[in-house]
């Protein structure tokens, strides 16, 4: 491989890309699913030993230890979402990324050895913890809602509360639990399961990408070591936004690398079948819809660029990641939507992965922040910059 810069991170891509397409394609149609259609632990363990083998296992995080900027990583990531199984072949799925990449940054080197390492390795995956019943008033979109507690005793804090939608969480191995103490949010890593933690509902979702399911748990007397802690008490919220934008945006290309291929099937239906004396590709009902596809496409993939370009400055992005999450959630859900009718009967049907890939867009507009939740974060913005500009 090249040294770094454009010509190394291209590599990598290209190599994502060529294992996505020539290995991971196939197994589309690979029957071992869950209760509601996710791929099971075995098919993906099947799968990162595949990617382990042909070098693109976790591709984004080098053999040093160093993570490739946001701008490479867009590059990497939108390849290996290609396919809805493209992401957990290659290690590059949501939560686990989001988790490496916030232990990455701020866990201590005893939590990078004994949590940081299994997921990096592949073999381990993680949940997070974070959102709560909305039945019992607790956090959701707006974490300052949360209800679950932890005190301190002795050297450990136990944990007390109820959490919601915790995606991954049924046979995941590395958890990181939110709750609030006196001093404010506090961050913590677990191993799982723990008989602590008791799983009592996983719900059928709209999306099946992800294995584990979208838990709702009861957390009853949690006891961890202090060490175990992210940082100190009182500084969860800090380290959530470290995790959430760079988390949001992953969110965009991944989910950007899958419209992609179902632009690419439903062009190649389009240039294939015929109705009413000519292709419909020729048809401008249809055509124009795969050419709005072209332009909503390129403007996801710019909106991500300039989004990453924040985040490798330094800056936390918050509004940027906002912006960002809006505007690329909805362009791509107009894109498989448009998929979708471009293939009428066969666009709802399993034969590809267009259904599916509707459906996980359909979710990603609520997943990591409802568009309107972002929109209202951002108008708050604008009004507070009106007031600091006109002295109110």
């Amino acid at each position: 491989m090249s040294g770094a810069g454009p010509e190394r991170t291209a590599a990598i891509a290209g190599r994502v890309e060529r294992f996505v397409r020539d290995v991971v394609v196939p197994y589309e149609r690979d029957p071992r699913r869950d209760h509601h259609g996710a791929p099971t632990d075995a098919l993906v363990a099947e799968l990162k030993e595949k990617a382990r083998a042909a070098g693109v296992l976790t591709p984004h995080i080098l053999p040093d230890g160093t993570h490739l900027t946001q701008r490479e990583t867009a590059v990497v990531l939108i390849k290996s979402g290609l396919s809805p199984l493209g992401p957990l072949a290659c290690n590059t799925m949501a939560p686990d990324e989001g988790n490496m990449y916030l232990l990455g940054k701020v866990g201590s080197p005893e939590i990078k050895d004994r949590f940081l390492k299994p997921l990096v390795e592949g073999r381990a995956r993680s949940a997070f913890f974070m959102t709560e019943p909305w039945q019992e008033g607790g956090a959701g979109s707006d974490p300052s809602m949360m209800q679950t507690t932890c005190r301190l005793d002795g050297n450990h804090w136990v944990i007390s509360g109820r959490k919601a939608f915790i995606t991954g969480c049924e046979g995941a191995s590395v958890g990181i639990v939110m709750a609030k103490a006196e001093q404010g949010a506090c961050m913590f890593l677990v191993d799982l399961p723990d008989p602590a933690i008791r799983i009592d509902h996983i719900p059928n979702t709209i999306d099946s990408s992800m294995p584990g399911g979208h838990a709702t748990v009861t957390i009853d007397k949690l006891r961890v070591p202090a060490s175990q802690m992210l940082g100190n008490a009182g500084e969860g919220f800090t380290y959530a936004q470290v995790r959430l934008s760079p988390a949001r945006l992953s969110h965009c290309m991944r989910w950007l690398g899958s419209c992609i291929r179902a632009h690419e099937i439903a062009s190649d239906y389009a240039n294939r079948r015929s109705a009413f004396g000519k292709t419909l590709i020729e048809h401008q009902g249809v055509g124009f819809m795969l050419a709005e596809n072209m332009i909503d496409l390129k403007q996801a993939e710019l909106m991500i660029d300039w989004c990453a370009t924040v985040l490798d400055s330094g800056s936390l992005g918050t509004v940027e990641s906002s912006m960002a999450k809006v505007s690329v959630s909805e362009a791509l859900m107009r894109i498989a939507d448009r998929c979708v009718q471009v293939m009428g009967g066969t666009g709802v049907t399993d034969a590809t992965i267009v259904e599916q890939v509707f459906r996980e867009v359909r979710a990603f507009r609520i997943y990591d922040g409802p568009t309107e939740v972002h929109k209202f974060s951002l108008a708050k913005k604008i009004r507070r910059d009106w007031r600091a500009a006109n002295g109110v």
